[in-house]
């Protein structure tokens, strides 16, 4: 992880939100126990039940007994093969020194001619 590690609900909350809406954690996949998350960023298990049921407010994520809290179904923004194709794409740009914002232009011309024309509507 870069930058600062979380240390507050909304902070680890945060975190776990962009992880589950990018799809690195994808629908059903498991979260860390609440006391794995506490250990993990050296805060109260407090606060991480907090950061939890703010995801699971949200609709993020579900929380069952002895099965774990998971990614809610729906709650992660695209299919894992999107996900997987998307940072193949993004390792080749970075691999080839592309600009991110040259990676997406390429991208959206490409998926603009894949796209049907009004004609054919």
């Amino acid at each position: 992880m870069s930058g600062t590690t979380p240390s507050t609900a909304d902070e680890i909350a945060a975190l776990f939100r962009g992880a589950i809406r990018s799809g690195r954690l994808g629908d059903g996949e498991r979260l860390p126990t609440v006391r794995q998350t506490a250990k993990d960023f050296d805060v109260a298990q407090a606060t991480a039940a907090k950061a939890y049921k703010a995801l699971e407010h949200e609709g993020l994520v579900v929380t069952r007994t002895a099965a774990g809290t998971r990614v809610a179904p729906g709650a992660s923004r695209a299919p894992q093969a999107v996900i997987e194709r998307a940072r193949a794409l993004a390792e080749a740009g970075e691999d080839a020194g592309v600009s991110l914002e040259d990676v997406v232009a390429i991208l959206r011309a490409v998926w603009a001619a894949d796209q049907p024309g009004p004609e054919s509507h």
